[in-house]
């Protein structure tokens, strides 16, 4: 190695990104600028440690820095996703909480109904508890507050919550109980903390849940902070998020419930990092479930996330999970395959057939088990001469049938894999191929029910579509998958950490939603000053930072989201920019049309748009009708925004007032109920700045003033508005 080559080394900056599984805890550490992997570690997960999974995390560090010569110095991103929140939900590993309501006058009754939210269900037989107690605001003392809390205490209870009608308006009352609660050494937070929406019930309920997670979650990020600070790396640690972003660890010791899903946020992040995709299915396949997600123009899909069958003041991506994987067992009932999951070989504690030695796989002979006590003994296992059992699989299917290529993760030994199946095909009378592609039609099939759900709910462009896989089964999955939806696929690049890869690459995002009638330009300067606060102090970069501001008139809900890149790490590094050629022909296989009705409009910064005429025969061909539609893509050949009935033009600062402005106009929609502003967007250097989402034209020209504030007079800006 040469003088320079080592000086690059030593001066590269990296990102180190963490992901504490059921079984492994894996690391990854990430060229800062090239997004080259350079390191990955898998350990096992230190569930039964003195220290809990920090030891795991420890050792996962200390050995992709030793043993790639890399200084603690170097880390200028460390970020770990974590399934604790969800997996404590699951199995009501939970603290119970202390409700403390509060109202007054006419609303004190109702206050008292929607703060009592009783024992909440997480899964069969597993709650979350709470007693309750309600106090008068108007007859509020310190006193009485720590009567209460000292009551809920003696109850058992080990989180207080505060909760009172309107705290969003004015929190003081709440803030007055978790002061007091912490002098009488009760953890404790206020439903003003977790969402600053109306809605007493769901407000309430929301920071329940959360208060339930808090006492554990603070053990483990204590901990895991403390273990972090001991590699010697300076950076503060930060955790996964469930709606794809990243938060201080300070953040989760308030409110740890915005975890829960952050390990299914993290795959799908790292595969919009690697696979450039406009519109697709990501399918995460380990050994147990399949995590499915859409993607669209170039995003992830969030929504509402709910607990025990209740909707929550929360959001997270939508992530929907089937119990078919790589580990999935096969269903026997009278001599004929009849299902397949969704107990796994993991909970079975069964090796895979395809990862025995052959050599071993001696004189097999069926046996039908039992994964769990309460489950029918009719899951394929085949048992040898040495009393070894071994579980028959997806996994193994999928190699016999030549579906898993070489060096991938799932690649087992498909002669060991033959020799187990083998057994259950002279049970049932079928080859061994057949029942092997029984076994994945079955499976799949499951698989893609929820791939054509998604596609169907997020309307997906049938032309660009993708399914991605990642994971350790990805290959197990994903082929035959394709195969049976018609849908192109492709494995993502480094598929079985693609988590790892997404935590350490995630972007910063904060939301704040606010109960506002008919929003002034006061009002959306106040929540977009607030939530760019919020952001930067999480530790987005300012420069990066993009907010977009919906206004929902029927629920009087103003809302403003704010995503950014981490310090030092900015959108345009390390990407890779495709010719003028490539563009066009993946806008003309999008819209299925010919390049030639492709028209450049222009391009700014890292946007490009595109126009395009389209001609749509009907009845027989005697009708023809035309349609003018609009695409921008980035440099990297994602179509950031598809919109048909669709206008574009391209102005400078200085026609903001005028030409933008009149351009607004001639795209609205008048009718009896008013008039209808087209949805519209700008696309300005590395930000595209979305205003589809408010009402009135006076607000739409304020939120682009403000998003133009800092702009120079002439730089261009290419705005897109479409009547739908």
């Amino acid at each position: 190695m040469n003088d320079a080559m080592k000086k690059e080394i030593q001066n590269r900056k990296v990102r180190i990104g963490i992901d504490v599984g059921g079984t492994f805890t894996d690391a990854v550490v990430v060229d800062n600028s090239t997004y080259e992997i350079i390191a990955k570690e898998k350990v096992p997960t230190t569930h039964h440690a003195e220290h809990g999974v920090a030891e795991g995390i420890v050792q996962a560090i200390d050995q992709v820095l030793t043993k790639n010569n890399i200084s603690p110095d170097d880390v200028i991103f460390i970020a770990h996703g974590t399934t604790q929140a969800t997996n404590a939900l699951l199995e009501g590993d939970v603290a119970r909480v202390g409700i403390i309501g509060m109202g007054t006058g006419l609303e004190a009754e109702r206050s008292k109904g929607e703060t009592r939210v009783g024992n909440i269900e997480l899964a069969p037989g597993k709650y979350l508890c709470t007693e309750h107690c309600f106090l008068d605001s108007r007859e509020l003392t310190d006193e009485r507050i720590r009567e209460a809390v000292t009551e809920l205490k003696d109850k058992g209870c080990e989180v207080i919550v505060a909760s009172e009608s309107y705290s969003v308006d004015n929190p003081e009352n709440e803030m007055r109980v978790i002061r007091i609660a912490g002098e009488c050494g009760m953890l404790a937070t206020g439903g003003y903390e977790i969402s600053q929406l109306y809605g007493l019930k769901a407000r309430t309920r929301t920071a329940v849940v959360n208060a339930a997670l808090i006492p554990k979650m603070m053990e483990t990020a204590d901990m895991t902070e403390e273990a972090v600070k001991n590699s010697g790396i300076r950076k503060p640690l930060m955790i996964m998020r469930c709606d794809g972003g990243v938060m201080s660890i300070d953040e989760v010791r308030k409110r740890p419930i915005l975890t829960m899903l952050s390990g299914l946020a993290a795959g799908v992040a790292g595969a919009l990092m690697y696979e450039k995709i406009t519109d697709g299915v990501f399918l995460e396949a380990g050994g147990t479930s399949t995590d499915i997600s859409a993607i669209r123009d170039g995003k992830v899909m969030i929504k509402n996330a709910t607990v025990g069958g209740h909707k929550l003041y929360l959001t997270s991506l939508d992530v929907r999970t089937v119990g078919i994987a790589g580990g999935s067992m096969i269903v026997v009932e009278n001599g004929t395959l009849t299902d397949v999951g969704p107990r796994s070989a993991h909970i079975a504690d069964l090796e895979y057939e395809v990862f025995a030695d052959p050599e071993e796989m001696k004189d097999p002979k069926i046996v039908l088990i039992a994964p769990r006590p309460d489950d029918e003994a009719k899951y394929a296992a085949v048992e040898c001469s040495d009393g070894k059992r071994y579980s028959l699989t997806l996994a193994g299917a999928a190699n016999i049938l030549g579906l898993v290529p070489e060096q991938d993760y799932a690649k087992g030994n498909a002669r060991a894999a033959e020799t187990a199946w083998q057994a259950l095909a002279d049970l049932t009378g079928m080859t061994v191929e057949d029942l092997c592609t029984k076994a994945l039609d079955i499976g799949v099939s499951k698989v893609n029910e929820i791939v054509q759900a998604l596609v169907k709910d997020y309307d997906l462009n049938p032309n660009l579509i993708y399914l991605v896989g990642g994971g350790g089964s990805a290959s197990v999955i994903t082929p035959y998958l394709s195969r049976k939806s018609g849908i192109r696929f492709r494995i993502a690049e480094n598929a079985p950490y693609i988590s790892t890869i997404g935590v350490s690459l995630a972007m910063v995002r904060e939301q704040i939603e606010r109960n506002v009638a008919n929003p002034t330009e006061d009002d959306i300067r106040k929540i977009r000053h607030d939530v760019l606060e919020v952001i930067t102090r999480a530790g987005a970069d300012p420069a990066t930072v993009e907010i977009s501001i919906d206004v929902d008139s029927q629920k009087n809900i103003l809302r403003a989201t704010a995503t950014g890149a981490t310090e030092l790490r900015t959108k345009d590094r390390g990407t890779k920019t495709i010719s003028e050629e490539e563009r066009v022909k993946i806008l003309a296989e999008g819209l299925q049309t010919d390049t030639a009705n492709i028209e450049k409009l222009g391009e700014e910064g890292r946007w490009h748009a595109y126009e395009a005429c389209l001609e749509k025969k009907s009845f027989f061909g005697l009708f023809r009708s035309k349609k003018r539609v609009v695409r921008v893509m980035d440099e990297e050949g994602v179509i950031r925004l598809q919109k048909d009935r669709a206008a574009a033009m391209i102005f400078d600062k200085n026609g903001l007032k005028q030409g933008f402005s009149e351009f607004l106009d001639s795209m609205t929609q008048y009718s009896d109920a008013g008039a209808v502003l087209p949805k519209t967007y700008l696309f300005f250097g590395q930000k595209m700045s979305d205003l589809s989402g408010v009402q009135t034209k006076e607000q739409l020209m304020n939120l682009a003033d403000m998003d133009l504030e800092f702009v120079s007079d002439t730089q261009k800006i290419i705005a897109v508005c479409a009547k739908d």
